[in-house]
């Protein structure tokens, strides 16, 4: 009771101080001072657990201590442990172990009724990336009426992470998969939390790309994640790819810890500096590293729990890009994920039309847009409501190297309209295609349905096969681009042997 009463004081004596009220909430942990600007309110680096720091590194999430008086939410919080680079999805650094921060943009006026929630799952490969990117500022959706989360978790060995000695003492909690733990963890602090901001902890879509994407796919699969959010929306979001089998990540957690010099207890690998951990390397999400089938949260994967329906059966929105790995950038890729017989490829080159659209799209086809087709069919079957789309944007000034069709993590800025987080300069035709596509994104994380006055109409996806198509002169419905290829994709994906 005293520490409500101190926490009413503090508000109120900060209002006297000409804070607006709009600034102001009280949430489980106490009171935040947030900003307002224009007529969207802020508020960052809000923590939703516990620093995973000294004995609470590769340990699940903890709750976040309560604080006394009035906390300052105008700044965003470190990002996440990783090699930072000038990639425009991971935001300003320092790096920190301290980082399990989340972020809150709302509209400044209130509304008559809870407004729905987005809340943004960053990618990166699972090594790199946060929530406090300028291209994830989430101001320009919440002008469209709702409340939206983006937050950071942990990446890399930090947040995906086996050791026999971690197991041993963890006694049949989820081990591993930390960075996902932080994500529902995040989920639930919002279920909790958000009505203060305005929000509606009835109404929430999770949404993410590239790893983010592989990561709704994942809480779509985890029953601890079930009841946390009503809809979900996957960007590049890959489908077919393998986790680890936790003995053979907990292999390669002991050669890791050996070849930094650690000894085989908890205390010796906590005792690892952080710096040392990330100039030793991460690991791979193309090769199944990351996430891993911990027997726990994860028990399978993805192609595997949407073909049997062991998902949540929420409204799913999924969807690629139009040429996700350009030549430039496939390079070595190409030899290790394009493992087709001579006659298979033969076969796949006709399906194409030409060995140049073979040669362009193959890479592209087997790691994106061959599974998000086939996991929208998989949820379609059942008769949820389920929207595929192609993003098929290219800026007039996106450089030539990659220009021959949209790339990967292209689509993010036209999501969240902040085409002034391009890292090429975008133009009017760029801003109009933002401002429908954002509005197909709130109108579904409203909804469930993404179809709105003004805006051609996206159908439903089932048995006929067709998607939206986001071009330069606007959404196209059509029947799935190179769906032959993708059939023959799928083929060939089906009759491999299971690893």
């Amino acid at each position: 009771m005293k520490t409500h009463i101190a926490g009413v004081a503090a508000i109120m004596a900060l209002l006297a101080t000409g804070a607006g009220a709009a600034d102001v909430v009280r949430i489980d942990a106490g009171a935040l001072h947030g900003v307002t600007a224009g007529d969207v309110t802020s508020f960052k680096g809000v923590p939703y657990a516990q620093p995973p720091v000294g004995s609470l590194r590769w340990r699940g999430p903890e709750s976040v201590l309560p604080w006394q008086g009035v906390r300052a939410a105008d700044r965003y919080g470190a990002i996440c442990m990783q090699k930072i680079s000038a990639d425009n999805g991971v935001g300003p650094g320092p790096a920190s172990e301290d980082c399990l921060t989340l972020n809150v943009f709302a509209p400044a006026a209130k509304a008559r009724a809870p407004l729905p929630v987005m809340v943004w799952i960053h990618g990166g490969g699972f090594v790199n990336g946060s929530g406090t990117a300028a291209l994830y500022d989430g101001s320009a959706l919440a002008r469209q009426g709702v409340v939206v989360v983006t937050l950071n978790y942990r990446l890399g060995r930090f947040g995906f992470f086996a050791h026999p000695a971690l197991i041993a003492e963890q006694r049949g909690a989820a081990p591993a998969n930390y960075g996902l733990m932080d994500q529902i963890a995040a989920l639930r602090w919002v279920k909790q939390n958000i009505a203060a901001f305005g929000g509606d902890p009835a109404n929430v879509t999770i949404f993410g790309e590239s790893a983010g994407g592989m990561a709704v796919n994942r809480l779509m699969m985890i029953r601890q994640a079930r009841g946390l959010f009503a809809k979900a929306i996957v960007e590049s979001g890959v489908g077919r790819e393998r986790g680890q089998t936790l003995a053979e990540a907990e292999a390669d957690g002991a050669a890791f810890a050996a070849k930094l010099g650690a000894t085989d207890n908890a205390a010796s690998l906590r005792a690892i500096p952080a710096d040392k951990i990330v100039a030793a390397g991460d690991p791979d999400v193309l090769t199944g590293e990351l996430p891993i089938l911990d027997g726990v949260l994860l028990k399978e994967n993805p192609a595997e729990a949407f073909a049997a329906g062991r998902v949540a059966r929420v409204p799913y929105l999924i969807g690629t890009n139009s040429l996700e790995f350009p030549a430039a950038w496939v390079g070595p890729l190409r030899a290790k994920l394009v493992q087709l017989t001579p006659g298979q490829q033969a076969e796949a080159v006709k399906a194409y039309g030409g060995a140049d659209r073979f040669n362009d799209h193959i890479v592209s086809d087997i790691v994106f847009g061959e599974p998000a087709r086939l996991l929208a069919g998989g949820m379609a079957k059942r008769g949820g409501p389920v929207f595929l789309y192609r993003f098929s944007v290219v800026s007039a000034k996106t450089p030539k190297m990659l220009s021959a069709g949209a790339s990967h993590a292209s689509d993010r800025q036209y999501v969240f309209k902040t085409l002034n987080a391009s890292t090429w300069p975008t133009d009017a035709r760029d801003a109009a295609l933002a401002e429908t596509i954002s509005a197909y994104w709130v109108a579904f994380a409203k909804t469930g349905d993404p179809n709105g006055e003004g805006r051609p109409r996206w159908p439903r996806y089932g048995a006929d096969d067709r998607l939206i198509n986001f071009t330069n002169d606007g959404p196209v419905v059509e029947k799935t681009p190179d769906a032959a290829a993708l059939d023959m994709i799928k083929s060939v994906a089906d009759s491999a042997p299971k690893k």
